[in-house]
C-alpha cells in the first residue's frame, strides 16, 4: 500500500513518455499517492494519444465503451454500446481535467533519447530540440500503435497525386468525386473505408490478406437506459461486470484447439453469405487462414460497401506506385488521385525511434535484435527503474486493454514506493527471470490460434509473437498485484 503522505514521494523524479490511456492511468494514480515531482512528455500539443491521432472518418473502438474507460472513472454519457474515437479522446480530456493532471504535461515535447547513470540512479532524458532532463524512474507510456507503418512500395514517393495514412488523416482534402485507392483492409480500413465510399467517385480497394468480419453488436443507448446509469451508477457497473466477464471467457476460443470457434466461424459464414451475392467477390473476401489467426474484425457496413458498382476489390499484387496510380503484379495500371495507406502500425517497435540506454551502454534495440520481450511485459533486464504500459505481450485478442493498464499502473507505483521505502537507487530484474518468463510465454503461444501460421502485426518478421498475451487478465492481475522485488537485483543508495 501507498503512504500519500511520504515525504520522499514529493522529491522523486517521475518520467512518463506519452498522454493516452497509460500515460494519463499512471499520472492519477501517482498524484493520488502523494507524488508531485513527475512530468508527463507528450509530443502533441493535447493528451489522448492514439485516440487523439486517430480521426478518420468512422473511427471507433471495438470493445464496449462501459469496459474500454478506467474502472475508477466511468462516463456515464456514452451515446453508443461502442465508443466514437472523438468521444473516446473527449473522455481522456475529461479525466486530464478532472484530476488535473495537465500542469504536470509538457507539450510539444518529443522525446529522442534517454540514458541511465548506474552511479546516481538517474535517468538523462533528451528532446528531440535538445531539451535535457532528469529522473530516478522513467516510464514508457507510448504502446503499441503510436507509429504509423507504410508498405515497401517501388515508387511510393513518386505518385504525384495525394497520399496520406489513415491514422494522419488529412482532413482538408475533399474526397468528394475524387477516385481513391486504399491500401490495406485492416481494423482501421474497415471503419473508413464505408464512410469515404459514400463520396467518392470510384474506390479501389488493395487487398493482401483478406480478413475476418462479424457483424458489430452496436447499438444506441435510448435516453431511459442513460437516465438509470446517471441515477443509478451501479447498473453501469453491473454492466460493466457482464462485458468484462462475456470477454475474459472468449480467451477459451484463442487458446485451445481451433474446434473452439464453431460459433464465430458460423457467424462469420452468415454475414459473408447474406451481404455478398457474388460468388465471385465472396471468393475473393475470404481468408485463407485459420479463423482468429489475426484480428477479428468487426462492421456492420464492411461487405455491403464492397458490394457497390463503384468499389473494387483487387487482390492481385502491387508492382509499383506510378506518378499517376497503382501498377499490380499482372501488369494492370489503375489511374487514381488520391491513396490511403491503411496499413496499420509499427507495432513491434516498441519504443521506437527513441533510443534508450541502459547499464553497460547498451541500448533496448540492440537488446531487441531478436524482438522484443519483457519482464510482465514492464521491465527488460539492464534497464533499471524503466518501466513500459502497454509493453511486449500485453496486448489482448479478448478484452479490454484498459484493465490490463490499470494492473500495470499498479504495479509500477508499487515498484517505485518499494523503491523508495527500502532506500534502493535502484531495482533491475535478473535475466534469467525475465528469460524465463518469457520462455514460458512462447509456449503458451504456440497453444494458441495466433500461432497458426499466418502474418500478422502481432509477430515479428521472423515469426515471434511479441505482442499478444496469451492467458486471462485476471491472471495477469494476480501476477502484477504487488511488486516481486525478490526478482530483481537490488542496488542501495549511498547515505
Amino acid at each position: 500500500m501507498f503512504n500519500s503522505s511520504s515525504n520522499s514521494n514529493k522529491n522523486v523524479r517521475i518520467a512518463i513518455i506519452g498522454t493516452g490511456f497509460g500515460g494519463l492511468g499512471l499520472a492519477i494514480r501517482l498524484k493520488q499517492a502523494g507524488f508531485e515531482q513527475f512530468t508527463l512528455f507528450e509530443k502533441a500539443a493535447d493528451v489522448g494519444g492514439v485516440w487523439r491521432d486517430n480521426t478518420y472518418p468512422g473511427a471507433a473502438c471495438d470493445v464496449p465503451s462501459h469496459l474500454y474507460s478506467f474502472s475508477f472513472e466511468q462516463e456515464l454519457g456514452w451515446k453508443n454500446r461502442y465508443g466514437t474515437s472523438q468521444e473516446i479522446y473527449q473522455y481522456l480530456r475529461h479525466c486530464a481535467d478532472k484530476y488535473d493532471i495537465r500542469p504536470h504535461v509538457q507539450f510539444n515535447t518529443e522525446i529522442a533519447s534517454a540514458e541511465f547513470d548506474a552511479l546516481q540512479g538517474v535517468w538523462h532524458i533528451q528532446s528531440t530540440t535538445g531539451e535535457q532532463f532528469e529522473a530516478e524512474f522513467l516510464v514508457g507510456a507510448v504502446g503499441q500503435l503510436n507509429r504509423p507503418a507504410y508498405p515497401k512500395l517501388k515508387g511510393i514517393e513518386n505518385f504525384k497525386g495525394k497520399a496520406f495514412h489513415s491514422a494522419r488523416w488529412d482532413h482538408d482534402y475533399d474526397l468528394t468525386g475524387k477516385r481513391v485507392a486504399v491500401i490495406g483492409t485492416g481494423a482501421s480500413a474497415i471503419q473508413f473505408v464505408p464512410e469515404i465510399a459514400k463520396q467518392v467517385a470510384h474506390l479501389d480497394v488493395y487487398q493482401r490478406s483478406a480478413p475476418y468480419v462479424i457483424p458489430k453488436p452496436d447499438r444506441v443507448y435510448q435516453p431511459l437506459e442513460k437516465k438509470a446509469f446517471r441515477k443509478l451508477p451501479i447498473l453501469q457497473s453491473l454492466d460493466r461486470a457482464l462485458q468484462y466477464g462475456h470477454h475474459e471467457i472468449r480467451l477459451l476460443a484463442f487458446t485451445t484447439s481451433l474446434n473452439e470457434m464453431p460459433l464465430v466461424e458460423y457467424l462469420f459464414q452468415r454475414h459473408i453469405r447474406k451481404v455478398v451475392k457474388d460468388g465471385k467477390l465472396r471468393h475473393r473476401l475470404m481468408p485463407d487462414y485459420p479463423i482468429g489467426c489475426k484480428r477479428i474484425l468487426i462492421s456492420n457496413h464492411w461487405y455491403e460497401t464492397l458490394t457497390q458498382p463503384h468499389v473494387d476489390v483487387i487482390n492481385t499484387g502491387i508492382r509499383e506506385i506510378t506518378e499517376n496510380g497503382i501498377l499490380d503484379t499482372e501488369g494492370n495500371l489503375r489511374e487514381v488521385d488520391t491513396i490511403i495507406y491503411g496499413t496499420g502500425f509499427a507495432a513491434t517497435e516498441f519504443m521506437a525511434p527513441m533510443q534508450i540506454t541502459g547499464l553497460d551502454g547498451r541500448t533496448l534495440k540492440d537488446t531487441w535484435k531478436d524482438g522484443a520481450e519483457a519482464y510482465l511485459g514492464l521491465t527488460v533486464s539492464g534497464f533499471p527503474n524503466f518501466f513500459m504500459l502497454y509493453g511486449p505481450n500485453t496486448n489482448l485478442g479478448h478484452n479490454s486493454i484498459v484493465y490490463m493498464i490499470e494492473s500495470q499502473v499498479n504495479y509500477i507505483l508499487d515498484a517505485i514506493q518499494t523503491t523508495l521505502q527500502n532506500k534502493l537507487l535502484f531495482t533491475n530484474v535478473r535475466a534469467e527471470v525475465q528469460h524465463e518468463f518469457n520462455q514460458s510465454i512462447q509456449e503458451k503461444m504456440k497453444k494458441t490460434v495466433w500461432a497458426q501460421g499466418c502474418t500478422s502485426w502481432y509477430q515479428t518478421a521472423d515469426g515471434k509473437n511479441t505482442n499478444n498475451w496469451p492467458g486471462f487478465t485476471l491472471e495477469y492481475r494476480q501476477r502484477t498485484r504487488r511488486f516481486d522485488v525478490e526478482n530483481y537485483t537490488q542496488v542501495s543508495a549511498i547515505s
